[in-house]
This record gives C-alpha cells, structure tokens and sequence, in this order.
C-alpha cells in the first residue's frame, strides 16, 4: 500500500466516527462538464440563480483558477434519511419539508465534521494548504463525487451512491496533498425514467438536466418574492424543498434511517402547524427555526409558501391565516394570501383526504384545477 493511499484509508476510518459516511478522492482538473454547464446557463435554466453563476463559472470549470495549490478534493457523503416511509406519520410541519432539512442545518453540522477531519489531515501532512466548502463556493461537487468513486449522475441530476442510495448531502475539502483518485461508477439507471414521470412539474426537461424555473426545491428556497400563478399552483404540500424525485427512485427503497441525531427531526418543525407558519412574523420566524435550513428561504418565502400549502391541503385555519396576510407588508406575502384564497374558494379544489403527504403526484397539467 502507497503512502497516499494508507494516508486516504486513515481518513476513510476517521470520516466514518465523525459520521461523515464514505469519503472519496477526485483529482482536481478542468471539469469535463464545461460545455454543459455553459449550454445549461444559456437556456436560462438557472432561474434567479443564472448571474451569480454565469459569474463564477469560470472558477467552478476549473478550481485551479482560484487555487493554483489544490491538487485533491476529499469528498464526503453524509447521510440524512431521518425517517423511512411515506412522510404522512411525521408530526407538525416535518411532511412539507424536504428530508435534508428537518434536523439541524447540515451547513453547520457537516462544516463542523469537515473541519476536524481537516485537522486530522493536518496532522498527517504539515505544512499543507486545505479548505473547507459546504455550498460555500462555486464547485461541481456533484462531478468531483462521481470523479472520487462515490456514485453516478441519476437521471434526475443528483448522485447516486454505488450500491444504491441518493439521501446524502455533499461536502468536500480542497487540499494541496496528492491522494489516489476514486473509480468511475458505471451508470445503473438503465431504461428507468421514475424521477422524470414523477416530476410535480415536469423540472426534469431531460434525464440528467434540471430547469431550475419549475423545480419545487428551487422556488421554495431560493426564489425572492411574489411567484406567479402557475408556480403557486404546483407547490403541492411541499413547504420547503422537494423529495418526490427521490421518493420514487428505485435505488432508494431500501435505505435505511441514519442514527444520526443531527438529522431527526427537530422540535421547532414537530411543534409547529402550518397555520402557525403562515401568521408568523420576522422575530417569530428567526426564534422558532434557528438553527435549521429553513431560514433560508428567508419569513418571506416560508410564509408564502405556507400560504398556498395551505390551501393546497385544506387547513382551514392556515386558509384563515391567508386572509389576515391580504395586509401583511411583504409584497409576496401579499400575493400569496390572494392566491391561496382563490385555490380554497376553486370548486375544484382537492378534498384534504386526497392532498396528504406523501401520496402519488402527477406530472404537472397547467390547467390543472383551473384555479387562479
């Protein structure tokens, strides 16, 4: 065994206690992905997102750029499945948020493991140049994963891990110490287009590319302001993110929980009802979810979503809630209040019993309900 790669089984073993799950090794080079990446921005499917990484791209094609020291990226995969099963059973909010947020903030939580498996490095290998990167900088984390031998590209863009499982979230740390690369993991999505048919809004425009425009997790977080009608009718009972492509994949029917205390659900979400979301404002917003991912879709957004998942669902009293918010003084918040209003009063409108979490969604009709 190499010097580099007893060195890379050590940290393997430490990357396990920490709870960091597996760790692999990517060579740092020009991203085969370039082109893409370019053809992807072009088609403005990065929505809101398209300046900051049209800006930044020529630095995430090619790390070296802004690093000329880097020659690895360990790359980690720590999991998250907090609860296995339809999302139905899970108490207050938890059923309209995504999996990955229902604990503590993974950017806080897998910084900090990062960062005292970096100190391990350190001792390893003085006098070394490393960095730390949870969804800090403009990486291609999910190239770099495939390039380390953790998984494959599934068709609807996130990685699968070899031997099945896509319930993880990504960090890596950039380092200056040569380390044996990984092995590519052959593609095993096969013929399957699960995610694509599941799709509440058909994001998935083609197996492997995601148009962020009509993607669930992307409007619910990161998109600022009022959404237009079509966008507010495809929220579903999705509060926060969106799980349906991954509750459909195949490979993930067999994932089991992780122990991860981190990852259970918190109090804040299991003692919090969606009308409650949807009457509170910017001190009750920050008090009540600190600590957890949800301030990033910022009072405002979560708000509004709350809204509109309300009358989604039939929550009578978050319905009452949306009525207050006609006065409320966040423009979106506004907006939402008058859409939700209107997706309650549609004659069409789905009974609570048929809205549940974790129900089978169709794809996304534009004229679905006809509500707005």
């Amino acid at each position: 065994m190499t010097s580099g790669q007893a060195l890379l089984e050590r940290l393997r073993a430490a990357a396990a206690e920490l709870g960091l799950g597996r760790l692999g090794v990517a060579t740092v080079t020009a991203s085969a992905h370039a082109e893409a990446l370019r053809d992807w921005l072009a088609r403005g499917r990065a929505a809101g997102m398209t300046w900051w990484m049209e800006r930044t791209a020529k630095d995430s094609v090619d790390l070296r750029r802004r690093f000329p020291w880097v020659r690895s990226a360990l790359v980690v995969a720590q999991p998250y499945l907090s609860y296995e099963g339809a999302r139905d059973g899970q108490e207050g909010i938890v059923p309209y948020v995504a999996r990955y947020a229902v604990g503590r903030d993974y950017h806080e939580s897998l910084t900090a493991r990062l960062e005292a498996l970096q100190r391990i490095l350190e001792a390893e290998r003085p006098g070394g140049t490393h960095r730390v990167y949870v969804d800090t900088g403009a990486i291609l984390e999910r190239e770099l994963a495939a390039r380390a031998g953790l998984g494959w590209f599934g068709k609807n863009a996130n990685i699968i891990l070899d031997g099945g499982d896509s319930w993880f979230v990504l960090g890596e740390i950039l380092t200056s110490v040569d380390l044996p690369e990984g092995e590519p993991v052959a593609d095993h999505c096969g013929t399957c287009t699960a995610c694509l048919d599941a799709c509440p809004t058909g994001a998935i425009v083609d197996p492997y590319v995601v148009d962020a425009n009509r993607c669930l997790s992307y409007l619910t977080i990161e998109h600022r302001g009022p959404l237009a009608d079509e966008a507010a009718r495809t929220l579903d009972d999705w509060m926060f993110g969106c799980d349906v492509c991954q509750e459909v994949c195949p490979w993930n029917q067999r994932t089991a929980p992780t122990r991860d205390a981190e990852c259970a659900p918190s109090d804040a979400l299991r003692r919090t009802t969606i009308a409650e979301v949807a009457r509170m404002d910017e001190t009750a917003f920050r008090e009540r979810f600190e600590g957890t991912a949800l301030l990033r879709a910022r009072r405002s957004g979560l708000v509004r979503n709350a809204l509109l998942v309300a009358a989604r669902v039939g929550d009578d009293a978050g319905v009452d809630a949306a009525r207050a918010a006609r006065a409320d003084a966040d423009p979106a918040v506004r907006e939402a209040a008058r859409q939700a209003i209107a997706i309650a009063a549609a004659p069409g409108r789905r009974a609570p019993a048929e809205t549940g979490a974790g129900r089978a969604r169709p794809r996304f009709d534009a004229s679905d309900d006809g509500m707005l």
